[in-house]
């Protein structure tokens, strides 16, 4: 039977394992039927979403690998808003909000509270943080 799962990511998108190992974890939940609801972005990890991140021609754009599975797979990327603020990843809305020139949340991301991370916890059958 297959289960339901949340993601949470901690660890920045080039800082430490944590993003492409989370990324793998995702893929091959997918691949075994399971379901993937929801990636939630926290502390550091929330640097994912900023669509300003540039990665060598020969390495993985972690970014956009995140856009794509959510994508191809329904899957809602979810980064902390406090936490993406004070590390200056901006969304429209808060952009506008906060009197700030332009955002920088990538597509396909959206910014919301702990409190969609705590209805995960509830709701979902394994959340597991990387």
């Amino acid at each position: 039977m297959p289960l339901s799962y949340t993601l949470l990511v901690n660890g920045s998108v080039y800082g430490s394992q944590s993003s492409f190992s989370a990324l793998n974890f995702a893929k091959a939940l997918i691949e075994e039927g399971h379901i993937l609801k929801k990636v939630f972005f926290y502390q550091d990890g929330v640097l994912n979403g900023n669509r300003l991140v540039v990665p060598a021609n020969d390495e993985l754009n972690l970014s956009l690998a995140w856009q794509v599975l959510a994508k191809e797979n329904n899957v809602t990327l979810e980064t902390c808003i406090a936490a993406s603020l004070r590390r200056g990843v901006v969304s429209e809305t808060e952009a506008e909000l906060h009197g700030i020139d332009s955002d920088n949340l990538a597509a396909g991301y959206e910014q919301s509270g702990l409190g969609s991370f705590g209805s995960a916890l509830i709701e979902e059958d394994r959340v597991v943080q990387f």
